[in-house]
């Protein structure tokens, strides 16, 4: 099975642009995608402002990056387990603007920004390594941040089903 994070590249409004000149990347939001059953998981300001999960048919490339990731049934389930567990809590504006300002972390239980909450997701189901993104050590998990971090797991498990196969 595969997952893809998705990363929202299209700058079209004044708040994407801020976004993108503050955090110096293109991307401007992210999602965690089930392509098999078409299931996009993210929460946004801009959408309902909380965890949820809805169904998209297509993404325009000149819209969107991907990073794909071969997972098992198990990390798939506990994917699905950590999104029933945050599913509806709200978006952290706090901390996602003072991670921004202020060199630790800002974390509240119950709130989350997109590439947190993705990053968190990935990090318990064991598709991130911990050694690699480090979340305790990150107070800007952007979604520029979160692309590099997967860019760089990506590579690493590449690198890892070389080795396997030899």
């Amino acid at each position: 099975m595969k997952i893809s994070v998705a990363f929202y590249k299209k700058q079209d409004s004044w708040f994407h642009k801020i976004v993108s000149w503050w955090t110096k990347s293109p991307y401007i939001h992210a999602e965690l995608t089930i392509p098999e059953k078409n299931i996009w998981i993210s929460i946004s300001p801009f959408l309902n402002s909380k965890v949820s999960a809805r169904t998209k048919e297509d993404a325009s490339p000149e819209e969107w990056d991907f990073i794909d990731f071969d997972i098992t049934e198990e990390q798939y389930e506990t994917i699905l387990d950590f999104y029933n567990e945050t599913k509806g809590c709200k978006y952290d504006w706090i901390g996602m603007i003072l991670s921004q300002f202020l060199p630790f972390v800002i974390k509240r239980r119950e709130r989350w920004y997109c590439s947190e909450w993705i990053a968190y997701a990935l990090r318990i189901a064991g598709i991130f390594d911990w050694k690699i993104i480090k979340i305790y050590d990150r107070h800007d998990l952007s979604p520029g941040v979160l692309h590099k971090i997967a860019l760089q797991q990506a590579c690493v498990s590449e690198l890892e089903k070389v080795k396997k196969t030899g």
